[in-house]
């Protein structure tokens, strides 16, 4: 076996279709655009990626010079030291057949590269950036077809991690629910409550007016998100990339800001599962792939939800705004029949309150876990999982991991 490094047009190219040849027959795998691939290792599109000496790529091949494997290494420096015990790079991309040489092979050239930064652990499989794209090893839902920028993963993955030696650092779910559930009472008395005071507002996004609710959004973001660990805060102009992005797809009426006296509080953003169309143009949005997604969308092929982030800040955290968002979009969604159902992902384990939170909210089934690993390069060093927010720690965690 050997190590190629990619560091041309080429050769990403073939990064990209190791994953291709790895799951063509796999009839869950919905394959990633390849452009989403692309600008996470672009300058031009991801800041990060201006430092050369910040990521590495590799595709593994085996003696006859097929590709067996791939993985990609990075160190965020906005993220790198925000565990206070230890640096921490990343790793992610990771494709492989089932071998556990293979796999080691590229996780020892991921380990040895950071190593030789002065990295102390490695995290995985995580993207080169935030988190809303290409986060954590999915290790329940391998009969669901994933969301858009989600990974899927096949079962064994799994073991390759933990054989190696990888800990799980912490969980990520994601709940499925049918869109026409109706909510509790004592949920929706408490929703009123809020929904009944002057001082409160909740109103959906106006992409005329998108500079406003890109403040906004950066200001919720940087207090609800940001404390927790390894995760960066959110700078206007990044958020505005982001919407920018969300544009072609964005439903004004499924994302939704609150207010008290006029301050961004809450945000609960919710796009069209795009991955019911992006199924149909095998990862190529060209010319081509551009007319089949307008046809789908026309055609409102669009039956799902996707939750992309929901959060209140701390002042006003338990205090019933989350339920007053929570029913206005529910009231709103009422007049949209082709959506069915929503899933909301990247629920953490680390987050017991917003866990509980959205099971008392009625029926949602957990359908996907995906787990971020980390390794620990000092073996003899303890390791701990994610902390739990200190106010909210349980003895047990309020979910397991077992299929739902």
């Amino acid at each position: 076996m050997k190590l190629l490094e990619v560091n041309s047009v080429k050769q990403e190219d073939q990064f990209i279709q190791v994953a291709v040849q790895l799951y063509k027959n796999n009839p869950y795998w919905i394959r990633p655009l390849d452009q989403d691939i692309r600008s996470v290792f672009d300058p031009a599109k991801n800041v990060l990626a201006k430092n050369k000496d910040a990521f590495m790529r590799w595709i593994l091949k085996d003696d006859q010079g097929r590709s067996i494997g791939r993985i990609a290494v990075f160190i965020n420096p906005k993220t790198v030291n925000k565990d206070k015990n230890y640096s921490v790079g990343g790793v992610g991309f990771f494709e492989c057949i089932n071998d556990e040489e293979a796999a080691n092979k590229l996780f020892d050239a991921a380990k040895e590269w950071l190593q030789a930064k002065d990295i102390e652990a490695m995290e995985g499989p995580i993207n080169f950036g935030e988190r809303d794209k290409f986060w954590g090893l999915l290790v329940e839902g391998y009969k669901k077809e994933p969301n858009y920028l989600a990974n899927y993963h096949f079962s064994y993955y799994k073991t390759l991690f933990e054989a190696y030696g990888f800990h799980c650092y912490f969980n990520q779910f994601t709940f499925s629910s049918l869109i026409d559930i109706k909510l509790p009472p004592e949920y929706i008395i408490k929703a009123e409550k809020i929904l009944a005071q002057a001082e409160f507002e909740f109103k959906h996004i106006k992409v005329k007016e998108l500079d406003t609710f890109v403040e906004d959004f950066s200001e919720i973001y940087n207090k609800a998100w940001a404390k927790h660990l390894g995760v960066a805060p959110m700078s206007p102009r990044k958020v505005r990339k982001l919407f920018n992005s969300l544009k072609p797809v964005l439903d004004e009426k499924t994302a939704w800001f609150g207010y008290f006296k006029g301050q961004p509080i809450a945000f609960f953003v919710m796009i069209p599962e795009m991955n019911q169309i992006f199924k149909y143009i095998n990862g190529k949005l060209n010319l081509r792939g551009k007319l089949i997604f307008l046809y789908h969308k026309l055609l409102q092929k669009n039956t799902k939800l996707l939750g992309v982030i929901f959060g209140v800040i701390p002042e006003f955290d338990g205090k019933g705004v989350s339920n007053a968002i929570t029913l206005t979009v529910k009231n709103a969604l009422a007049n949209y029949k082709n959506y069915k159902s929503v899933e909301m992902q990247g629920i953490g384990d680390f987050n017991p309150a917003m866990i509980k939170f959205i099971l008392k909210a009625g029926p949602n089934k957990k359908s996907k876990v995906h787990t971020t690993y980390r390794y620990l390069f000092d073996r003899n060093r303890s390791f701990e999982r994610m902390p739990f927010k200190q106010s909210e720690r349980k003895d047990k965690p309020l979910l397991n991991t077992e299929k739902a």
